[in-house]
């Protein structure tokens, strides 16, 4: 009866609907769960969506193992899940995915110049100056679907948290708005 490992996205904040999709519960479910389980408390952003960070979704996760698979009542998965967050930092029911490497970022190893005397300098400035040239202009870079994907999820991930921002600090009484 035990259930596959589930791989969470490396992503920032979840919605409800991506949460639905990887805990596999409906959305009703997860709202539940969120008044019986003090622990799962999604932030919601200033449209009153609900933004679900990783723990969160680990939570849901472990959550759903107590209930289906433990077969524990909604007042013991708590008091298990409450003990369990108190032992540890982390639940450490999903293994991250290890970060694939892009094909477009290679790594670079700077040459180290060997300088025994100062006079030497005079004989490697044509040569650093010639470097220079080379990156005085940026080169254009080609962007594919992967890539123009990936930058396209980044930027609403960074707007998404833009906006929490922004509602965690208005909503705080002694904030007063800083221009810069």
């Amino acid at each position: 009866m035990g259930y596959a490992a589930v791989s969470i996205p490396e992503k920032i904040f979840f919605k409800i609907g991506e949460v639905c999709d990887i805990v596999d519960v409906q959305a009703h479910v997860l709202r539940y769960w969120e008044t019986e389980f003090p622990q799962l408390s999604p932030q919601k952003n200033r449209s009153g969506q609900r933004s679900y960070r990783r723990r969160d979704v680990e939570i849901a996760l472990r959550i759903k193992e107590l209930l289906y698979e433990d077969e524990y009542t909604i007042a013991g998965a708590r008091k298990k899940l409450q003990h369990e967050l108190r032992e540890t930092s982390r639940l450490k029911i999903v293994p991250n995915e290890p970060l694939k490497t892009e094909s477009f970022i290679q790594p670079v190893i700077a040459p180290v110049p060997e300088i025994e005397e100062f006079d030497e300098l005079e004989e490697i400035e044509p040569e650093l100056e010639s470097v220079a040239e080379d990156f005085s202009e940026p080169k254009s870079v080609v962007i594919n679907s992967q890539r123009r994907q990936a930058l396209s999820e980044l930027a609403s991930q960074l707007l998404e948290l833009r906006e929490m921002l922004k509602t965690k600090k208005t909503d705080e009484p002694n904030y007063s708005h800083r221009r810069y």
